[in-house]
């Protein structure tokens, strides 16, 4: 609890200067339960009032605790569950946790609630510890916090904990000495894998809907993809007055099912899931999303079960929400391809008008960013010849 403690009349009456210039908020006993976990949060946020510029958030205090999420035996009685690979019969055992101490946040990065409407696009990257040359190269391009077109975009990076040991806590060094800089990492105590990027999402929604609520649109999406977020602006500005309430939009894949070969990195048995097809989703590299979409999915998220592959699991709490996927062009999660073998593949002219494109080193990130910026730049025989 907020307390002014106070001695003499003097003090009597700074104190009632102080009361009547601050407007303290408090958020006590916040609880959610579930079979497995409950989570406690306290908040103290007090709101100081210039008589020359808006109110500014400024949290005092922040706290989330829960216990452990324990192993769920139980699932070791599935019918076929001791012929399964080893990384398969982990995830089967805790895909009922989705609550993990936090160890990096960031929660007035949007201004608080009230602020976060003044985000017009949140870059929500997917990043794991160890990839701090990438979270560089994003900051100084494409990433870079900034008033575009006169809208604000800001940047997240999402990020669970990698290795054990000694090098588990040099990375989470790494992590705290970027955020302590840069100020745009959220981080989970939970092993950052491929079969953990759903409860990495759904943390991130958690936290959003508690942060960040009235955002207008995001980015979510891997640290090796470019994305022109200058062409993304311009695109989502195009939307009528008022913009899109429902928006999910990338590299529209349908009429496909679960991988059922164990060697593929995508495998998924019929012990995890059932079901023979997939709804429509778009690929996880990259899509965006409006606000209300997003928290559409957060809310549908409570009543589905886990599944490790991501971006399908968006597409099943979109189905569920009554709400689909769409296409658009200019996303290639799946790469650009080009069709002259001669061509340079990273010739800024095929770029230029795409929105995002999968798969990039961070040599080939920074120059494409930074030839895309060149006012000339010039695509006058790309265009006569393609």
């Amino acid at each position: 609890m907020f307390r002014l403690h106070t001695n003499g009349t003097q003090n009597k009456v700074a104190t009632v200067t102080v009361l009547a210039a601050l407007v303290v908020v408090v958020y006590v006993g916040f609880s959610q339960n579930t079979s497995n976990s409950k989570i406690t949060f306290h908040q103290v946020n007090v709101r100081e009032f210039d008589t020359k510029t808006k109110p500014v958030t400024r949290l005092h205090k922040y706290k989330y605790s829960w216990p452990k999420c324990q192993r769920n035996t139980s699932v070791a009685n599935i019918s076929g569950f001791d012929s399964l690979p080893g990384h398969i019969k982990d995830f089967l055992y805790y895909r009922h946790c989705r609550h993990f101490p936090m160890l990096l946040d960031l929660p007035d990065k949007c201004g608080g609630p009230e602020g976060s409407a003044d985000v017009f696009l949140l870059l929500v990257i997917k990043s794991s510890p160890g990839n701090y040359d990438r979270r560089e190269v994003l900051r100084n391009t494409w990433a870079k916090e900034r008033l575009q077109n006169g809208v604000w975009i800001r940047r997240i990076f999402i990020s669970g904990t990698h290795d054990s040991g000694f090098e588990k806590i040099r990375l989470n060094r790494l992590l705290e000495f970027e955020q302590r800089k840069h100020k745009d990492i959220l981080q989970w105590d939970f092993h950052d894998s491929f079969f953990n990027l759903t409860l990495k999402q759904i943390l991130f929604l958690e936290w959003m809907e508690r942060n960040c609520p009235h955002v207008h649109y995001l980015l979510n999406g891997d640290d090796d993809v470019f994305a022109n977020t200058n062409n993304m602006v311009v695109y989502l500005q195009n939307f009528k007055e008022g913009g899109r309430k429902h928006l999910f939009a990338g590299h529209l894949i349908q009429y496909v099912g679960p991988i059922r070969e164990k060697w593929s990195k995508y495998y998924v048995p019929v012990q995890v899931h059932e079901p023979e097809k997939y709804p429509p989703y778009c690929g996880g590299g990259g899509f965006l999303l409006s606000g209300y979409t997003a928290r559409i999915i957060y809310k549908m998220s409570h009543n589905i079960t886990i599944l490790p592959i991501d971006d399908v699991y968006m597409g099943l709490c979109l189905q569920q929400g009554g709400l689909r996927p769409e296409s658009h062009p200019g996303v290639r999660t799946a790469g650009l391809y080009v069709i002259d073998k001669e061509a340079d593949r990273y010739d800024p002219c095929y770029f230029r008008e795409m929105l995002l494109v999968h798969r990039f080193l961070s040599v080939h990130m920074y120059v494409m960013w930074n030839s895309l910026q060149d006012p000339n730049l010039d695509c006058t025989n790309y265009y006569k010849g393609h």
